[in-house]
């Protein structure tokens, strides 16, 4: 993304803020398309009969980006951040919906970055991951929050830091850690 328009997004954001309604309704057309490209990123990992479209995954986020009051946005990265945890649990509630429908048939199977997945099955269930992601995230907060943005929210290791109010440093540590970490935990899981 060009400076300017991350300029402009930061702006938008601050504003929106401070309770400007324009600013929010004006930031839609600005962050549309990357929202999008963040919601076909989700969706690639979904399985291929999935019934939630990038566009509804969008719309569905926005929603419920709208509904907070004057929100305190940190800066581009913080919203997208956001953002994509938003669409995670928009995703996760889909697939526990699914699950206990009528036609039963399990969780929808999310595939896994290279280096969190265990070598054997680069898929997992979204709400086994879910599960795993909460359990991370109730022994360290930051490392759970570190892998919503990484992996859910495509940001960089910058990014991340920016966000996160820490160093980039930190950030590839405890990306390291949280990915061992979670990769123990899917395969145990996976094993029970």
């Amino acid at each position: 993304m060009c400076p300017s328009s991350s300029t402009r997004i930061n702006r938008l954001l601050a504003d929106w803020g401070q309770g400007n309604k324009e600013a929010r309704d004006a930031l839609i057309p600005v962050v549309y398309g990357e929202l999008r490209r963040l919601a076909r990123r989700h969706l690639r990992r979904e399985r291929p009969d999935h019934t939630l479209q990038s566009a509804a995954l969008v719309n569905e986020a926005y929603l419920r980006l709208v509904r907070q009051e004057a929100p305190q946005w940190q800066n581009r990265a913080h919203f997208f951040g956001v953002a994509a945890q938003l669409m995670r649990h928009i995703l996760v509630d889909h697939a526990r919906n699914r699950a206990a429908g009528k036609r039963g048939g399990g969780a929808p199977r999310l595939a896994l970055a290279p280096e969190l997945a265990p070598a054997q099955n680069p898929e997992i269930d979204v709400v086994a991951l879910d599960v795993a992601l909460g359990r991370l995230s109730a022994l360290d907060p930051q490392q759970g929050r570190l892998i919503e943005l990484r992996f859910f929210g495509g940001l960089s290791i910058e990014e991340t830091a920016v966000v996160l109010g820490v160093s980039p440093a930190t950030v590839k540590r405890e990306w390291v850690t949280a990915r061992a970490w979670l990769r123990r935990e899917l395969k145990k899981d996976a094993g029970s």
